[in-house]
């Protein structure tokens, strides 16, 4: 029998993700996929700061940046009636308009890219292989049985027909949105699927010459009288610019699914366009399902479900992927922990605490996103409920009527915000959970709207804040300090204390911590003075930051015995008290 420490199953953002973290955090860990290869299509794409950063920790950004399309040519999403045709408004998306990029780079070191997915997973299974997983592609999971010691999995080589086991202490299900393990351990889920059809045409065209002077990733197509369904309007969304594209179309769910050939394809192509002329290259031709579902719980004993297993949703905020990898990220350094002794299994339960919350947080909020089109769709005169006689050209009246619809028109766009620059969704998580020592300060407020923006705080169970440090002549940010599987302690001076009694913890319990003292003449410096503005402590005070940059513990003072107040709270949190 094949024995391993944890196995994956899925290769896809979830499962490539976690077999990165764990391989780099030095775990045993198998990867299988019933697939021959990573994704066969760009389905995810948007790549936001928070998985970017996980990406930098990794040391891998810049693959990730290189491979992907910049920032820039991200933000000017327009709504048409064509590409070749009129243009009713556009919004500047994921923080390209001047204001909301302040809001992004304040946020962190790293500015959101568009990332295929058929070019993300190969650098997440690759460098996960180059640092030590093992990788079993056309293989399909059957079942698992697991016992207090591990999981025992039955799998099929589906080149030679072959069936045998893997024995491992944990197993991860990150196969998708069908996904087999959390149904094999009947993980409770709430709300619907296939809810909506959509299509995927995924075509190679040179199209420039209708986005180049509005560069973006996504271009919708607003249509009268069109099928619309999915994700709430026709879409041309750009794979690589400016030469290869995936179209989404709608279908009515409540038929049989469409079988989309060459001919349907091709002609839903230049309808879009608006140019029946453009040469056309097809690629891939798919349908899927729009779903409304998350997992109340996830996971069971050993086994532990991310990604699309337990958030399922249509891809209206781009956090499909990017919402993945953080799941994988939240569990990994759990797991190695656990595994090389470190902390108790108990740890292991925060992270059905810290995550579930988060998986119906992104589920509810894409399917909101997507049903919000219905405004732009009412003020052209395109939904049955919209004033008599309102058409998309009645825009153009010089009217009480005509003003009254531009008006309308102008709030529904802006309303997409909530799509495009989900800031705060995107970087706010703040958990809760005995993985985080509270500090007996109440949460602190949203001072603006907590879904459009990001809330910097060193609270308990927050990420901890990004700003530029310097080390000698370098210049670091907080986030390029803390990581790297390790815990991290952050003073300042006349903080000396904590540095000895995060020595002597560390020692004591065989857990990593990294100290650090902030201030002039020591290792880290705050030359911009932005770290005494955002760190919410004095000088002798503390931060405690988990290997996933979340803050685990939080004084502001330094007591008469800082190991034992320091040990107390890495013993509670590893579970080990």
């Amino acid at each position: 029998m094949i024995t391993t420490d944890v196995l994956i199953v899925g290769s896809g953002p979830a499962g490539g993700a976690a077999s990165l973290f764990l391989s780099t955090y030095g775990v045993d860990n198998i990867v299988l996929t019933r697939y021959g290869w990573t994704a066969n299509t760009p389905r995810a794409h948007i790549t936001n700061q928070r998985t970017i950063e996980l990406m930098r920790d990794m040391g891998i950004e810049d693959q990730i940046v290189d491979n992907g399309t910049a920032h820039e040519l991200m933000g000017q999403t327009a709504f048409c009636t064509s590409l070749a045709g009129e243009e009713i408004g556009r919004i500047r998306t994921w923080g390209t308009h001047p204001r909301r990029l302040a809001d992004y780079t304040e946020a962190s070191p790293c500015l959101p890219c568009d990332l295929p997915q058929t070019l993300f997973e190969p650098i997440l299974v690759s460098t996960a292989a180059s640092r030590g997983a093992q990788l079993r592609f056309s293989t399909e999971y059957l079942s698992l049985e697991q016992d207090d010691d591990g999981v025992t999995a039955t799998v099929r080589d589906r080149l030679s027909d072959t069936t045998y086991q893997i024995r491992a202490k944990y197993l991860i299900g990150a196969d998708g949105g069908r996904s087999k393990v959390a149904q094999d351990i009947d993980l409770p889920m709430a709300g619907a699927m296939d809810i909506e059809g959509s299509m995927n045409i995924v075509f190679e065209a040179d199209l420039s010459r209708y986005v180049a002077h509005r560069p973006s990733v996504l271009y919708w197509v607003l249509q009268p009288g069109a099928q619309i369904g999915g994700i709430g309007a026709g879409l041309v969304r750009m794979v690589r610019p400016w030469n290869e594209w995936l179209i989404v179309w709608g279908y009515d769910i409540s038929q049989p699914a469409p079988v989309v050939d060459e001919a349907m394809a091709t002609e839903i192509v230049h309808n879009l366009v608006g140019d029946d002329t453009i040469d056309v290259k097809l690629k891939s031709t798919s349908v899927w399902s729009v779903n409304h579902m998350y997992a109340e719980k996830t996971s069971k004993g050993r086994v532990f479900c991310m990604g699309d297993a337990i958030h399922r949703h249509p891809p209206s905020n781009g956090l499909g992927s990017n919402t993945s990898i953080q799941d994988a990220y939240n569990l990994a350094w759990k797991l190695a922990l656990v595994l090389k002794g470190q902390a108790a299994p108990e740890l292991l339960q925060t992270y059905d605490v810290e995550r579930a919350p988060i998986a119906k947080q992104i589920v509810d909020r894409a399917n909101k996103s997507r049903n919000q089109f219905g405004q732009i769709f009412r003020a052209l005169g395109m939904t049955p409920d919209a004033p008599a006689g309102r058409t998309i050209e009645s825009r153009k009246d010089d009217t009480p009527e005509g003003a009254t619809q531009r008006e309308e028109l102008r709030q529904a766009i802006e309303l997409k915000d909530y799509e495009f620059n989900a800031h705060g969704v995107e970087l706010g998580q703040r958990y809760k959970s005995s993985a985080v020592i509270e500090d007996g300060t109440p949460e602190p407020p949203y001072e603006r709207d907590h879904e459009l923006y990001y809330h910097p705080t060193t609270w308990p169970g927050a990420r901890i804040p990004h700003c530029w440090l310097t080390r000698g002549t370098d210049t670091v940010s907080t986030l390029d300090v803390v990581g790297k599987g390790r815990f991290t302690l952050l003073t300042g001076i006349g903080g000396e204390a904590w540095v000895k009694a995060a020595q002597s913890v560390s020692e004591h319990l065989g857990v990593p911590i990294e100290p650090y003292v902030i201030g002039p003449g020591r290792e880290l410096d705050d030359l911009y003075g932005d770290w005494a503005r955002v760190r919410e402590i004095p000088d002798e005070g503390c931060l405690l930051v988990r290997p996933d940059a979340h803050i685990a513990y939080r004084s502001f003072e330094q007591p008469d015995d800082p190991t034992d107040a320091l040990q107390q709270a890495i013993s509670a949190l590893l579970g080990r008290g």
